[in-house]
This record gives structure tokens, C-alpha cells and sequence, in this order.
């Protein structure tokens, strides 16, 4: 007689589902998560808003975790809440970390693009604390009246540079899209092959040039352009000469290009705008630092460029913008197109400008402006510093292994990619660590470390450590095993 009884495949197992659905329920509410002390600090850091949004996901999570895989997760309301703080807290510190927060620049890049560019200096972050409340931004305390909006940083541009007028937008490349739209727009722009460069941040000439609406016109070769190939392009639509300093791409060999001043002679007997991309802004001369290729702001006006554009965040020392200074009647003509007003800079910005351009005019920038200290320190000076730092950190019964090497440093920001100043360098070792996880502990550290790592070993330059910043360094270094 055949059993009628249903045979189950030996595969089907219907517990662990069952387990599942189990674990499901043991995840705690968003609010039994909010109820925990974690939630609360985080709360009282982040807010009740941002909180809530932080439990949402957390138990979303968790949820997703336990449909897809639920391995490794342990049952229970008292094993799903310890997941779901944990998930809680990780999204509160990677939200932290994604933040803007201060970091130890000890990489030795001076004008590092990921770090901020330039440090400003004390004076400076003065003037923008001072600046954030009411402040004279357009108004003129002699009269009583409304002002004009950047006046003061504007007249020191033009004592230091020799030029006739000035106006300041939020970054270089801004000034340059600028002062193409306002003169070139449907005309031509002549440049030379040899400047049609890529820079930081997907800059190129070519793409900033067709969105202002100028027709570029391309003359000589990669390698050497010469002043009869900008004469036989010149024509009735021709609106401009631009030239571009090349900023981190150098051409070295067989190379030519004509001199500033023969291009202003040029332009004045065709009728056009000479205008030059000078790039990282050097206002001071910086050629004892080897640092000579860079357009000096106050030459280029000399030697007849009617129009100059260059960085306030780069050589200069300041906070990020984008300077034209030139002639005083196509200033203006910049001033009043639309443009520049969806272009211009807030008022913290010009705050810090003035503190920054001030030190210029008094011949103490090597002194004051952190850039251009971080620039002139030299390698002994260097090497005394990490000596006491590194002699500091051991009596401090640290284990990590510290050596005082030599060692370079780097300018950055895209300028001067052949200088390397000479400088002393820290190398940091800890029994049983790879660089790759020392280096990753110092940026964990608060406030974060960044180094560099160069021949398999975690290297500190303090030259652009702070003086200041020197003992929360020693600290972070010091606790690396700990």
C-alpha cells in the first residue's frame, strides 16, 4: 500500500527563514534608538533633525543587512540595538569627516589644492572674524553714503602692481572667463599653441575660451611661437592677444616666445587687448627661491599688458580669488557687465585680501604672509626644528622610531613644478606598523595629521607645520602605538 504522507525535498528547510524573520523583529524602533545615551550625544552635537535622520538609516540599514545576508548578526533586542548604535555612531563620524575641518599640513606641499591652498595668516583670520558681522563692505565712512564695494583691496592691488584699476572675482579662472566674455565675445583671441594648457580642476584654455563665446585663433607650434606668427593673425575680428603662463607644464629644449613687451608694442599698433593669464600671482619677487619663471604681477604691467589676471590663494598668500588688474577704462568696462556681479567675492573675502596684500606694501610678506615664511625657510632652520621635535617626542617615552633625514619640499598648487626646495624631513616608524597604517592613524588623529609616505616610510616636513602646531603634532606622533 503507498504512503499518501508529502515527502518534503531534503533541501527545504523552512527554520532559517523563520530565523530571519525573528532577527527582523528584534531590530529596535527608530525611536528605542534615540532613547539610547549614544543618540543622545550625538544629538547634542548634531542636533534632533539630523539625529533622526541618522536613526532612520541606521535601522534601514541594519534592516537591509539582515534581508540580504544575515550572517554574522547576532539575535536579540540587545545584540540588534549594540548593531544599531554602532551604525549610528558611523554615520555621525563619517559625517564629521566629510566636513571642513583643520588639518596639520605636514606634507611639505606649501600650496597644497586638497589642504585649502594657502594659510592665511593671523592677521587675516582676524580680519574675516572681524568682517562676518556688520562691516564698511559698501559704505564710506567719510560721507555717510553708500561706497564702492572692494575700494580698499582693490587701491593696495594697484600701489603694489603699478596698475590703473582692479577689480576681484572668486578665483582665476573666473577672471579669465571674464575678461574673455566682456572683449571677446563673437571676436578672436589669438594664443599661442604652446600656452593651450590643462590646469588643476579640468581648467583649459580652449573649453574656458568657446564658453565666453571668443573664436580662439591658434599661432605657432607646440614648442616656439614667434612675434611675426601673432602680426600675420591678426585681422579686422581680432580682439585680443591673450598669453598663458603655462603654470605646471614646462617646455624646456629647443623653445621660443616673444617678450611681453613686443607683444604690448604689437597689440598697440593693431588696436588690440593684450591680456595675460599670469596664473599663481606673484607680487613679490621670488626669483632667490628659484622661483623666477613666475610672472612677476607689477613687470607684466610695466612691460605694456593691458589687462593681468592672477591667484589671491596661491603665491600670493591670501584666500581664494581671481584678480584682474590693467588699464583703467577697460576695468571699468569689467565692472559694469553683468557678469561681474554673479562673479564677485564676498565680503570676508576682501577682508582677508587686505590683511594679506598689507605686509606687501610693507615689505614684511617674507615675515607675515605664511606662504611666502613657509617659501624663504631654510633647510637648517628645518633641521633645527625637527631635532627639538624629534628629541621632544622620545622624552616623552613614545615608541614610535623617529630619523631626521634630508629631503624636499614642494611649492604646489601648480606652480614651479621644477622647484624643489631643500628641507629636513621626519621619518616616522612603529614596531609591527606598515607606513600605510601609520599614515592612516595620523589622519585619524584630532586634529588630523597628513603626511606623505615616500620610500615605504611615513615622512613629517615641518615646514609647513606651524610653530604653534608643533606640540598637537608631538602628541599625535607620540600616541601611535598607544
Amino acid at each position: 500500500m503507498l504512503s499518501t504522507k508529502l515527502q518534503l525535498p531534503s533541501k527545504i528547510n523552512l527554520m532559517p527563514e523563520t530565523s530571519k524573520v525573528n532577527r527582523l523583529r528584534s531590530i529596535p524602533s527608530v525611536d528605542e534608538l534615540l532613547r539610547t545615551p549614544e543618540a543622545a550625544e550625538i544629538a547634542h552635537a548634531a542636533g534632533s533633525k539630523r539625529t533622526l535622520l541618522f536613526a532612520r538609516e541606521a535601522c534601514d540599514t541594519l534592516r537591509t543587512r539582515m534581508t540580504e545576508d544575515s550572517e554574522g548578526l547576532e539575535a536579540g533586542k540587545e545584540a540588534m540595538m549594540a548593531e544599531a548604535v554602532e551604525i549610528l555612531s558611523e554615520l555621525w563620524i563619517a559625517m564629521k569627516i566629510d566636513g571642513v575641518r583643520r588639518v596639520i599640513n605636514a606634507t611639505g606641499v606649501i600650496v597644497h589644492t586638497n589642504l585649502g591652498r594657502s594659510r592665511l595668516s593671523d592677521d587675516a583670520v582676524r580680519a574675516i572674524a572681524d568682517a562676518a558681522g556688520y562691516c564698511t563692505l559698501e559704505y564710506d565712512l567719510e560721507t555717510g553714503k553708500r561706497g564702492r564695494r572692494g575700494a580698499g583691496a582693490e587701491r593696495m592691488v594697484c600701489d603694489l602692481t603699478g596698475a590703473e584699476g582692479a577689480v576681484i572675482v572668486n578665483n582665476c579662472a573666473a577672471a579669465a572667463f571674464l575678461v574673455l566674455t566682456v572683449f571677446s565675445k563673437g571676436r578672436e583671441v589669438i594664443v599661442s599653441r604652446g600656452e593651450l594648457v590643462e590646469i588643476g580642476g579640468d581648467f583649459r584654455v580652449p573649453d574656458v575660451m568657446a564658453q565666453s563665446g571668443a573664436v580662439m585663433r591658434e599661432v605657432g607650434t607646440t614648442n616656439r611661437t614667434k612675434l611675426r606668427d601673432y602680426e600675420a593673425a591678426i585681422s579686422p575680428e581680432t580682439a585680443m592677444i591673450m598669453r598663458v603662463h603655462p603654470s605646471n607644464y614646462r617646455i624646456i629644449g629647443f623653445t621660443e616666445t616673444p617678450r611681453l613687451e613686443d607683444l604690448a608694442e604689437l597689440s598697440r599698433n593693431k588696436g588690440v587687448i593684450l591680456f595675460e593669464d599670469a596664473g599663481s600671482g606673484a607680487v613679490a619677487d621670488l626669483s632667490a627661491f628659484g622661483l623666477g619663471d613666475e610672472p612677476l604681477i607689477s613687470r607684466s604691467i610695466a612691460d605694456g599688458a593691458d589687462l593681468v589676471a592672477f591667484s589671491g590663494d596661491k603665491l600670493l598668500g591670501g584666500p581664494q580669488a581671481g584678480i584682474i588688474a590693467g588699464r583703467a577704462e577697460l576695468v571699468e568696462k569689467i565692472r559694469h557687465h553683468p557678469l561681474y556681479r554673479a562673479l564677485r567675492v564676498d565680503k570676508m573675502v576682501y577682508a582677508a585680501l587686505e590683511s594679506t596684500l598689507g605686509p606687501f606694501l610693507r615689505g614684511t610678506q617674507f615675515e607675515e604672509v605664511p606662504t611666502l615664511r613657509m617659501l624663504a625657510a631654510g633647510k637648517n632652520e628645518i633641521h633645527e626644528r625637527a631635532e627639538k621635535l624629534v628629541a621632544s617626542v622620545v622624552a616623552s617615552g613614545a615608541k614610535a622610531t623617529l630619523n631626521v633625514i634630508e629631503g624636499e619640499s614642494v611649492i604646489g598648487g601648480g606652480s614651479a613644478p621644477g622647484v624643489k626646495p631643500r628641507t629636513a624631513l621626519i621619518t616616522v616608524d612603529v614596531e609591527g606598523m606598515r607606513a600605510t597604517e601609520i599614515e592612516s592613524r595620523l589622519r585619524a588623529n584630532d586634529p588630523p595629521v597628513i603626511a606623505r609616505i615616500e620610500d615605504e616610510k611615513v615622512v613629517v616636513d615641518l615646514r609647513t607645520v606651524d610653530v604653534a602646531e608643533e606640540e598637537e603634532l608631538k602628541v599625535a606622533i607620540a600616541t601611535l602605538a598607544g
